[in-house]
């Protein structure tokens, strides 16, 4: 290897565990849960379609405004003949061969069956609409934040215990090795220990997958860089805090519904105002140009028009009922969901008391899992037991204390769920 490729060699060396660094990313919950709301693509949706909804609002709005227009025309005549007491009848020696015209109007609305200030009622409940739709959305990305990362740091719990558990397996295998090797232990003994083994160590194998997985779609959901690797803190603060079942009028999903069924009943005023004739304010200027016979300059009108469709009296029923039947369909809808949310809130509640439970259930299942195998190993010792009992007492001690490592962040993660249920997780974080 020449100098150069050492160099380069050493530079690599020197440079691979600062990239490393660079790609992992220690986050709280809480600041994950700030980022997912923030710059996730479904919170960045929900945004873009509050600002839609207020753009939408706007225009229905400009229908208050006069309507002006501008137009001017311009016609090429040929043998044109004009009569009246403004010209004299154009003869031989009189060419009048085009004519300009151009005019000014101006509509403004006065009255049309309050269709407009209906429809902008109802565009401005569905922008509220959309607004607690947007807050729903988030809620349920702080959900899936939630998820994630206390699956991870659950996953990342039963690998380090695994990987003691592997390490004790292995050096029983060596152990028992040796005395198979004196003729102290039947080598079927020996078989069964090192399957043990070979099951921890699969166990592990699905354990990192399981994190690695977990790792990438967490930070996909958070837009992290490519490759970043999440560090959870190893202490996660148990909350015990008593939650009392409320009414679930912070759900967003509803109070989305509610602006929903409010713009419904704005839109069946809007179908009962064509029963309604409409009236404009009318005004404009004329400008009049025939070549080589009259002009016609600052000719201002004003005046009233109104107008009413005779059709409506038959035809306008039919979309006041579907407008009716629209607005029943939405309180439907609404009493339905509210009956989904209070039970969406009583089972959150069974499985955050259940996780409360199943943490004390689990520390007393790892002491007991821990002295049974105590005593299964001293008469293993004293061969008053099999390698069969020996086995099954470890795995049972594995399998209790990797319950009771990942009990506390089973509360926690209920306790978040429970939260969301009654809409205030992202309160809870002051992120609303």
């Amino acid at each position: 290897m020449n100098n150069k490729n050492v160099l380069v060699f050493c530079f690599v060396l020197l440079i691979t565990p600062f990239l490393q660094a660079q790609n992992s990313k220690s986050l709280t919950l809480e600041e994950a849960i700030s980022i997912g709301v923030s710059q996730s693509n479904q919170a960045i949706l929900a945004d873009t379609k509050v600002k839609t909804s207020e753009w939408e609002l706007k225009t229905v709005k400009n229908n208050q405004l006069p309507n002006l227009s501008v137009s001017g025309q311009y016609f090429r005549l040929t043998q044109a003949k004009i009569k009246g007491n403004l010209a004299p009848e154009s003869g031989g020696g009189l060419d009048i061969n085009q004519l300009m015209i151009g005019q000014a109007t101006a509509t403004i609305p006065i009255f049309n069956g309050f269709k407009i200030q209906n429809g902008i009622q109802a565009a401005k409940s569905l922008n509220k609409a959309e607004i607690s739709h947007a807050k729903h959305t988030k809620e349920q990305v702080a959900l899936a934040v939630t998820q994630l990362y206390f699956g991870l740091y659950k996953t990342n719990q039963m690998i380090q215990l695994t990987e003691d558990f592997l390490k004790t397996a292995h050096q029983r295998v060596i152990d028992f090795q040796a005395m198979e090797d004196n003729g102290l232990l039947a080598h079927n003994d020996l078989l069964k220990a090192q399957l043990q083994e070979s099951n921890i160590e699969l166990s592990l194998a699905t354990a990192k997958k399981n994190y690695s997985v977990l790792n990438y779609q967490l930070a996909n959901l958070l837009q992290l860089p490519e490759g970043t690797i999440i560090e959870i803190p190893e202490i996660i603060t148990e909350n015990t805090t008593e939650i009392v079942i409320e009414n679930s009028s912070e759900r967003k999903d509803l109070e989305a519904m509610q602006y929903q069924e409010e713009a419904l009943k704005s839109n069946i005023k809007i179908a009962k105002g064509n029963y309604l004739p409409s009236i404009n304010l009318i005004g404009g200027y004329i400008a009049l140009d025939v070549k080589n016979a009259f002009t016609i300059t600052n000719a201002m009108n004003f005046g009233a028009g109104i107008s009413y469709d005779f059709s409506s009296l038959f035809k306008n029923k039919k979309e006041v009922e579907k407008a009716k039947s629209k607005s029943l369909e939405a309180t439907q809808q609404m009493a339905i969901l509210s009956d989904k949310i209070k039970e969406e809130v009583q089972e959150a509640n069974a499985n955050y008391e259940l996780a409360l439970q199943q943490k004390e259930v689990y520390k007393k299942a790892e002491e007991q899992a821990t002295e049974n195998y105590r005593i299964v190993k001293d008469k293993y010792d004293n061969g008053l037991s099999t390698t069969n009992d020996l086995l099954e007492a470890d795995v049972d001690q594995i399998q209790a204390k990797i319950n009771y490592a990942i009990a506390t962040s089973d509360i926690e993660e209920k306790y978040y769920e429970l939260l969301y249920q009654q809409g205030k997780l992202t309160q809870s974080f002051n992120l609303n």
